[in-house]
């Protein structure tokens, strides 16, 4: 496809702020901002996760998406149990940390490959079965969002969101 340079910019412009802001719905990082620790590993009553499964699983994936994305060589996890952590809990604050700046580096990086002048939105992936930019971005968007709102939930059933 091609765009002229102004609608281009435009368009990677909407989708650094779909990754990064909260528009329609609350962003990830004020989902998980002040939680207690205690609470990280809780499961409320008929709910098969935790947060920190949920977050676990949004860094997993997102690292999936953009590994996929910029090495034609990578390998995914094993669907779906590559992409949920086995534990409900986190060992300690310090991977509690971690997860959430390796979930903060991985979308800065990602989002630099979408701003990249080398980086083609619309051209599939030769490695994929039809995947572009485009749709990666699209897709990480989609899913942090649907587990952010979950991350919400279980924080409204431990009491602990406003």
């Amino acid at each position: 496809m091609n765009l002229n340079n102004h609608s281009e910019r435009i368009i990677r412009n909407q989708l650094t702020e779909l990754l990064t802001k909260a528009s329609a719905h609350s962003a990830f990082d004020d989902a998980v901002k002040n939680i207690p620790f205690e609470n990280l590993g809780k499961k409320p009553a008929n709910l098969p996760y935790s947060i920190w499964k949920l977050a676990e699983h949004i860094r997993i994936t997102q690292w999936d998406i953009l590994e996929f994305s910029r090495d034609p060589n990578h390998q995914s996890p094993k669907w779906p149990e590559g992409y949920w952590p086995q534990e409900d809990a986190p060992a300690n604050e310090k991977a509690w940390e971690t997860s959430l700046k390796q979930i903060k580096n991985d979308l800065d990086e990602f989002i630099e490959l979408i701003n990249s002048s080398e980086s083609d939105l619309y051209a599939p992936f030769p490695h994929g079965t039809g995947q572009n930019l485009l749709r990666e971005a699209m897709l990480i968007a989609d899913h942090t969002s649907y587990h952010t709102g979950q991350i919400i939930v279980v924080r409204r059933l431990l009491n602990d969101w406003e």
